[in-house]
């Protein structure tokens, strides 16, 4: 059923939206348990994005936490209002750099072979991050659903994967009795102004070292994995800069949290059948109605849901993430695979610039050699 053009409402991108909720979940309840942020306030905001977002776009544009903001302000136990005020710092980044005279052009300069490793990279991250996952619970629940998804996503006419396993783990939660939801209650997020001071404290904090995981992560790989799968549709990352400014400064707002694109949150919407900013737009009303009518007991039942489930299928779009360094020429492999390596190491910033440097020197010392053969 269409609703508007590039937005389409159906099973199947109900299950590409579902696909990318491996990365969201984690995340969520430790933001919920440990920092303590409403569950409302997280998921409205983050729903309310996630519908914008496929609104605009008309693609299965992904939407995920700052990974590396996350992971400090879980560590050192943030309050919610310097979360909150740092997406404030991070919107207003992004925004200044997104309308910076020459960005496209320095984009353009970035070589293949370094762009090829980033995806690896990230492929063998949410590979590994998903098989510990399978086997730190009921590991045989992660094969039966690897199994499963493999199987529903042979060929074209693959079926609706994501939502057929996120079925089955309710299912698993009812039966084991893990689910216990002590309330419910009717919850929305307030307007309030983020503190300036505490912007630019979690800017310093982190939030600079979040750069350039965004710019190679969220910008980079994620237009050359949008012109792999939509080469008729091109996004450029002005606009993907531009978007985030706004929506991090916006959600700053509403008690939201920084957020960005993604090249695995792009490839899990794909490869679980989303081809449509459909997929956002029912992924964002799923989050919504959960916040709203969930609220506080939506860490319950986030806790309660079978992660080996999800490990399944961060694994398999972690493949699904791999293949694409098939289509590199045999003397790209050097510059692609010491990205990947540093990446999976270090970060992808690291990552990025050690890429970039063997891409200048393998290129000065093919030159020398094509220079004394003449």
């Amino acid at each position: 059923m269409k609703v508007l053009s590039g937005v389409k409402l159906s099973l199947k991108e109900l299950s590409g939206a579902m696909g990318d909720w491996g990365t969201l979940l984690p995340i969520a309840m430790s933001f919920m348990a440990v920092n303590g942020m409403h569950p409302a306030h997280f998921m409205v905001v983050f729903g309310a994005m996630n519908i914008a977002t496929g609104l605009i776009y008309r693609l299965p544009m992904p939407l995920q936490p700052m990974k590396a903001i996350a992971a400090v302000a879980i560590a050192q136990q943030w309050s919610p209002d310097l979360i909150t005020s740092t997406a404030l710092s991070m919107g207003i980044f992004w925004l200044l750099i997104s309308i910076s005279p020459g960005v496209d052009k320095l984009f353009r300069k970035v070589p293949n072979s370094v762009v090829r490793g980033i995806q690896l990279a990230l492929g063998i991250t949410l590979g590994l991050a998903g098989l510990n996952m399978i086997f730190d619970g009921q590991w045989w629940l992660g094969l039966v659903t690897a199994a499963l998804i493999l199987y529903m996503n042979r060929g074209e006419s693959n079926g609706p994967a994501a939502v057929v396993v996120i079925f089955i783990g309710i299912v698993v939660m009812l039966y084991q009795g893990d689910l216990n939801i002590s309330s419910l209650s009717l919850s929305t997020p307030d307007f309030t102004l983020p503190d300036p001071h505490m912007a630019w404290r979690g800017f310093v904090l982190v939030g600079a070292g979040q750069i350039p995981l965004t710019l190679t992560n969220a910008v980079i790989a994620c237009v050359a994995l949008l012109r792999e799968y939509f080469p008729d549709r091109p996004v450029g990352e002005r606009k993907l800069m531009l978007n985030m400014g706004v929506m991090n400064i916006v959600a700053s707002m509403f008690g939201g949290f920084p957020m960005c694109h993604g090249a695995g949150g792009l490839a899990s919407h794909y490869y679980f059948g989303a081809r449509t900013g459909g997929a956002n737009v029912m992924e964002g009303i799923v989050e919504v109605l959960l916040g709203i009518f969930f609220g506080t007991a939506l860490l319950q039942v986030f806790s309660a849901f079978p992660m080996a489930i999800v490990g399944a299928m961060m694994t398999l779009v972690g493949v699904e993430m791999g293949k694409f360094t098939q289509k590199l020429e045999s003397s790209d492999w050097i510059p692609a695979g010491i990205t990947a390596l540093l990446g999976v190491i270090f970060n992808l910033g690291i990552g990025f610039l050690g890429g970039l440097l063997a891409y200048i020197l393998r290129s000065k010392f093919a030159e020398q050699i094509h220079g004394s053969e003449n």
